[in-house]
């Protein structure tokens, strides 16, 4: 595997393989890599001849509060487990390297930006879209891999890329969970071993939503109230527990087929997020 830190140097890495025709696919992550991760790595290899992973610690989607400084960074660990899978190429720049000292540009989706995790984290999804956008743009990868597991972040890039006309295929990847259900994180690092016994209850809880809809229940507000309180009993602090469409995320009525249940709740130091997709009637 060959690695680049600087975008001249990406670029100069790229170009034979574009020459050749071969295509080239992009996974973009801020490293402390997992299995989550792996499989993106898998699911890019199959659809691609050339496997290019980033490792990027993006400052612009983290508030003034949150976790930016102490996010783990582990990118000894990272390159061992990407040889591991073949992938071809690892991008690890420095902030200064993606963000000039003037930049000015934000890449904002409107709306979809304020909802869910938006509205409790403000600055977040601009900063990620930013940072795809300028992502796509350094790689100009055939297709790009996201986890399911963000599915908010997903429904926004896929909006990003319909919006401005990137050439890229956007690819959601199923969520990979541990034993016990609970969905792979690096924030996972942050729960206490107590706190690890109880995080699975939110996987837990979106099935039983899930599974009350399937059975013929379209009170999605009710569903949604008793949940929350389900999450509360457990220990949890949740910020939303919400029924949405698939496709734009707006909430669900009685008439969507396609829909997403999505969940954030924080759990001492960790804020854990998971979602499950369904259709209803």
């Amino acid at each position: 595997m060959d690695t680049a830190t600087t975008i001249a140097a990406l670029r100069e890495r790229l170009a034979p393989w574009r020459r050749a025709g071969e295509r080239i696919a992009l996974v973009p992550t801020m490293g402390n890599l997992h299995a989550g991760h792996l499989q993106l790595v898998e699911a890019g290899r199959e659809r691609a001849d050339r496997v290019v992973v980033s490792v990027f610690v993006n400052p612009t989607q983290f508030g003034e509060d949150e976790d930016y400084a102490s996010y783990p960074r582990t990118l000894e660990e990272d390159v061992r487990k990407l040889r591991g899978r073949s992938a071809d190429l690892l991008f690890s720049p420095q902030p200064a390297e993606v963000y000039p000292e003037d930049a000015k540009t934000v890449v904002e989706v409107r709306e979809m930006n304020k909802m869910l995790c938006g509205q409790f984290r403000p600055v977040h999804f601009n900063g990620v879209t930013t940072v795809v956008c300028k992502l796509l743009n350094m790689v100009q990868p055939d297709v790009a891999l996201f986890g399911e597991k963000d599915f908010q972040q997903l429904v926004v890039i896929r909006r990003m890329v319909a919006d401005i006309n990137i050439p890229v295929e956007i690819v959601g990847v199923p969520t990979v969970r541990e034993a016990d259900g609970l969905a792979m994180s690096s924030r996972n690092d942050y729960l206490s071993a107590s706190e690890r016994r109880i995080a699975p209850s939110l996987y837990q809880s979106l099935c039983a939503a899930k599974k009350v809809i399937e059975a013929g229940s379209l009170d999605f507000r009710q569903i949604e109230q008793a949940q929350l309180a389900v999450l509360r009993q457990a220990g949890f602090s949740p910020d939303y527990f919400s029924i949405r469409r698939c496709s734009d995320l707006l909430p669900a009525a009685d008439q969507d087929g396609g829909l997403v249940i999505l969940a954030a709740a924080r759990l001492g130091k960790a804020r854990l997020i998971d979602n499950v997709q369904l259709t209803a009637g």
